[in-house]
């Protein structure tokens, strides 16, 4: 598990009941599961409404990946674009299709046959930047479903309010129910601002910043794969990828 988001979750958890313990409240009062129900479970209910249901399904899988950073091998990639490249120097473009399997990303794997196949870099280049793009828009996409999230929750932390005000001014008789009804009313707000600002705002831009190194990555592979089909030396192209290494 990422480390940095644990971690950011929990201060984030400690600062809000920290300073409901430090305003003299008690922690039991910010637990409402009505006010949960209708912050979380409408928020859900928005976005599912106006999301495609492929671009629903992939912002579900991709969360993980804000619990657990999918590692970008990089290095590995250089390593193999390097001897891709002393293969086909040495045994030609024959020699290096011997040794395409599946097991091999296929990203990776369509431009090693591209380049197989005899196409130039520049053709290279087009087909697999298009690929690349066409998937940074669906995971963009699918990532902004979080953020849409965030921009509903604090609304329907305000419907909650009001829900909490309405049940209030119909038990006005009753005073031993209006202490739930507001309550409900203000925690309502709070979990609206609060899932906002501290998950699903957060859980958007981590998304974002995962998919532009998952990018990199991939300009990487098409950068080096084209460099192959331009006869560079193997030497002078792992130099030039070892740019795309994080310092």
């Amino acid at each position: 598990m990422d480390k940095l988001t644990l971690l950011g979750l929990i201060v984030a958890i400690l600062a809000i009941f920290g300073g409901q313990i430090l305003e003299g409240g008690h922690i039991d009062a910010l637990l409402d599961w009505a006010a949960f129900v209708i912050v979380v479970g409408g928020s859900f209910g928005a976005v599912m409404l106006q999301s495609h249901s492929r671009t629903f399904s992939t912002a579900i899988r991709i969360f993980s990946w804000v619990i657990k950073t999918p590692r970008l091998p990089v290095q590995e990639g250089i390593n193999n674009i390097s001897n891709w490249s002393n293969l086909a120097r040495r045994e030609g473009l024959l020699g290096l299709e011997k040794k395409l399997d599946d097991s091999i990303e296929p990203f990776i794997l369509k431009g090693l046959n591209m380049l197989v196949d005899g196409n130039d870099a520049k053709a290279i280049r087009e087909a697999m930047y298009v690929e690349l793009d066409v998937n940074d828009k669906e995971l963009l996409k699918a990532a902004k479903v979080y953020e849409s999230m965030g921009g509903y929750s604090p609304t329907l932390g305000i419907v909650g309010a009001v829900l909490g005000l309405i049940h209030v001014m119909g038990n006005l008789s009753n005073p031993e129910l209006l202490g739930s009804g507001i309550a409900t009313a203000f925690v309502a707000t709070i979990y609206g601002v609060g899932f906002a600002n501290l998950f699903f705002i957060p859980v958007y831009h981590k998304l974002r910043a995962i998919i532009a190194e998952q990018s990199q990555y991939r300009e990487m592979i098409i950068e080096g794969i084209a460099s192959i089909a331009e006869g560079e030396n193997p030497r002078v192209i792992a130099g030039k990828l070892s740019g795309y290494q994080v310092k």
